[in-house]
């Protein structure tokens, strides 16, 4: 196909028009620049629906699969008897319609270049590129609709639409259509479209009474990736033109197809219940489920082949690294050995010197403490005589022996562990308290400052020893 005519045809396919020269004129007044010319279609006709005839025809730059092969020959023998269409009908090729109108080769149209809609335009241009001169290649290949403004009017449109209809609903993704379309090729699922026309007289009640409802919503939640866009947004536009939706409401389901395409499924136009929604929904479901199945298979059988491969890499290199590591073994466990003999002598002479060190240590705390003992028995001075100034004070100590002195009631409560510090070398200093027995009284650091008669222990008191836990 020639550059001109490759460009019409893909021309035509985009904006829907028929009119050959209409469309000749529009795109020599761009300088036959497709990404212009269909920029400035789309742009001067976003406020129309554009509807056409339903067509059941739906092909988009998607990914190939055997199981979708599969698909596509399953469809072709199902496509027979009354009531709704079969598989076969909703998977077609493009160019059918294109030459159609212009050429009247139908019998050769199967075979020709891609139909692109919506937010895979770009993906589009660029197979244009490869079919025609290396000049139109990098206009060819822009985006009409960039990944990132897709995704922004997809979640614009969730947004608008969880305001005008609350949370329940399907949960539409918020990426572009052809993001979706890949999320429910990794996801194994087929792809639910809803196209949201806001001002017509059904969407309303479709949307609160069916799209909206508990039952319908969940399934689609549970079975399908959802999409849905507004046909005021760019992407909703050019999906209504693709798709052909010529009746609002609107939803179709999808899947990726062979040959860079995707299958209508099923598509949906004008009000519908919740239940007739759930029963075709369920037939297509189970129309697909095989082949579903069939490409889940084969990804798990494609990423077995890549662990197993990697295993078996792993294996030999295992292998290469063991032989390796047996050379190094010896040399590194005679290493280790010399090391052990070395640190074992180290550790020796260390412990050797921290015992010297504790001894030397502990000689020097028990002089100091001696000295200590020596020091509080010297402050607390000569006893004094009997008296009626004099306190007698009797102290039992844990191991049942009993020490008793004489103080001045002046003297501080301080001077009682001062005597028993002096006295005794079975407690720790600092490490126990003074207490009565009934009444029970504790005679703490904060009652070291009084005096005898101040803490009431004057004229004599019994005391015992009690440990500090």
């Amino acid at each position: 196909m020639s550059d001109v005519a490759d460009k019409l045809s893909y021309f035509q396919a985009i904006t829907g028009l028929q009119d050959i020269d209409l469309c000749k004129e529009i795109l020599s007044a761009h300088g036959w620049d497709l990404e212009q010319a269909i920029s400035s279609f789309t742009t001067s006709n976003s406020d129309d629906n554009n509807p056409s005839t339903t067509s059941s025809v739906a092909n988009v730059v998607g990914t190939s699969d055997d199981a979708i092969d599969r698909y596509e020959r399953l469809a072709m023998v199902n496509n027979s008897g009354a009531g709704p269409p079969g598989l076969a009908w909703k998977i077609i090729t493009l160019p059918i319609s294109i030459i159609s109108g212009s050429l009247g080769l139908v019998s050769g149209a199967i075979g020709l270049g891609l139909w692109v809609v919506g937010g895979v335009l770009s993906y589009s241009l660029g197979v244009i590129g490869l079919n025609s001169s290396r000049r139109n290649v990098e206009s060819s290949s822009a985006p009409l609709v960039s990944a990132m403004a897709a995704a922004s009017e997809a979640m614009r449109f969730v947004s608008i639409f969880e305001r005008a209809y609350g949370d329940r609903h399907p949960n539409f993704v918020p990426d572009s259509f052809m993001d979706a379309l890949q999320r429910s090729r990794r996801e194994f699922k087929l792809m639910f479209v809803y196209l949201h026309s806001p001002d017509h007289p059904d969407t309303t009640s479709f949307c609160e009474e069916t799209l909206c409802s508990e039952v319908l919503s969940a399934f689609i939640n549970e079975n399908f990736v959802a999409w849905g866009g507004s046909i005021r947004a760019s992407e909703g536009f050019k999906m209504s033109n693709s798709l052909k939706a010529s009746r609002f409401p609107f939803c179709a389901v999808v899947m990726a197809a062979t040959n860079q395409r995707i299958a209508l499924l099923q598509q949906v136009e004008g009000p519908k219940s919740p239940e007739e929604m759930l029963t075709m929904l369920q037939r297509v479901l189970e129309e697909s489920s095989p082949v579903l199945i069939a490409a889940r298979l084969d990804a798990e059988e494609r990423r077995n082949t890549i662990r197993l491969r990697e295993e078996q890499d792993a294996a030999y290199q295992a292998a290469l690294e063991a032989d390796q590591a047996r050379e190094r073994q010896k040399k590194e466990e005679e290493e280790r050995v010399a090391r052990e003999v070395a640190e074992a002598e180290r550790r020796e002479k260390e412990e050797e010197k921290a015992r010297e060190r504790a001894a030397c240590e502990a000689a020097e705390r028990e002089a100091e403490l001696v000295k200590l003992r020596e020091a509080k028995g010297l402050a607390l001075g000569a006893e004094p005589e009997k008296g009626p100034d004099v306190t007698q004070v009797l102290v039992r100590l844990p191991n049942g022996e009993r020490k008793g002195r004489r103080f001045h009631c002046s003297a501080k409560v301080q001077c009682l562990y001062d005597f028993i510090d002096s006295c005794s070398d079975s407690l720790e200093i600092g490490n126990y308290s003074l207490a009565t027995n009934f009444p029970r009284v504790l005679y703490g650091p904060e009652k070291l400052s009084l005096t005898l008669k101040e803490a009431g222990l004057h004229p004599q008191v019994s005391l015992y020893v009690e440990l500090n836990s």
